[in-house]
C-alpha cells in the first residue's frame, strides 16, 4: 500500500545491508517508508545497479544549474532511477523534470515523513508505484535543521555507489562531505567545469555526457 507508512528496522530482511559499513555508530535504528518497498537499494531488480545519488548546495554556478537541469532531463527520458533530498532549489527543479517520467525515484527528506503534507505530484507517483519516500527521523523531528540535513546526506550516500556533487567550493562544507564518501571508497562524480576544480583535485572524476546520450 503506497499511503502506509511502514517502519524497517534493522532486523528486516529488507533493511539496506551496506548502511553499517559506511554509517558504524551513525547507523539508524529504523527507516520509514511510505511508497513501493520493491525499490529499497538492493531490493528492486529492475534498478539493475543503475541508482544516482543528487547532491547539489543551494549556491550554485548558472553554468551547474543547466548542466543538472540537463542531467535530469536525460535521466528521465533513458529511465535512469534517482535518489536524494530534493531541498536545494536546483534539486526542486530536477524533481520536478523526473516526476514528468516513468522511472523511480526515491526521496528522502531531512525530517519525519509522518503527517507530512505530501504534494499531488508526489502523490501521484505514489500511485504509479515509481516513488519511495523515505526517512530515518522520528516524528519528533518535524522541521529541517542543518544537523538533520547532514545525516539524512550521509544516509543517501552510504546505499548507493553512484554519486553526482556539484558544485563544491573550496573549503566548503560540501567539499568535506565529498572527501568523506572517497574515504569510503567510494567514487564521485561532478561536472567539468572550473567550479568543481576541487572536486576533481579530490580525485572526482567527469560526468561523461555521452553515457546518456549528450555530447
Amino acid at each position: 500500500m503506497t499511503q502506509t507508512i511502514q517502519r524497517i528496522t534493522q532486523t528486516d530482511t529488507n533493511y539496506p545491508t551496506d548502511l553499517e559499513r559506511y554509517l558504524k555508530t551513525d547507523t539508524p535504528e529504523t527507516i520509514w517508508a511510505r511508497g513501493n518497498l520493491a525499490l529499497l537499494p538492493g531490493q528492486d531488480t529492475t534498478l539493475n545497479g543503475d541508482l544516482w545519488a543528487l547532491f547539489c548546495s543551494s549556491k550554485c554556478p548558472g553554468e551547474i544549474i543547466l548542466k543538472a537541469h540537463d542531467l535530469a532531463q536525460r535521466f528521465k527520458e533513458i529511465g535512469i532511477a534517482t535518489i536524494g533530498g530534493y531541498h536545494s532549489p536546483v534539486k526542486q527543479e530536477c524533481l520536478r523534470v523526473l516526476l514528468r517520467g516513468a522511472q523511480p525515484i526515491l526521496l528522502c527528506p531531512a525530517r519525519s515523513i509522518e503527517n507530512m503534507r505530501l504534494k499531488s505530484t508526489w502523490q501521484d507517483a505514489l500511485s504509479e508505484e515509481r516513488l519511495l519516500i523515505l526517512s530515518i527521523f522520528g516524528s519528533h523531528h518535524r522541521r529541517l535543521t542543518v544537523a538533520l540535513a547532514n545525516q539524512r546526506n550521509a544516509f543517501v550516500a552510504a546505499v548507493e555507489n553512484k554519486i553526482c556533487i556539484a558544485p563544491a567550493a573550496e573549503d566548503s562544507k560540501t567539499l568535506e562531505f565529498a572527501e568523506m564518501i572517497m574515504s569510503w571508497g567510494k567514487p564521485v562524480l561532478t561536472f567539468e567545469t572550473p567550479a568543481n576544480k576541487p572536486l576533481f583535485q579530490l580525485g572526482a572524476r567527469r560526468i561523461e555526457p555521452s553515457r546518456f546520450g549528450g555530447k
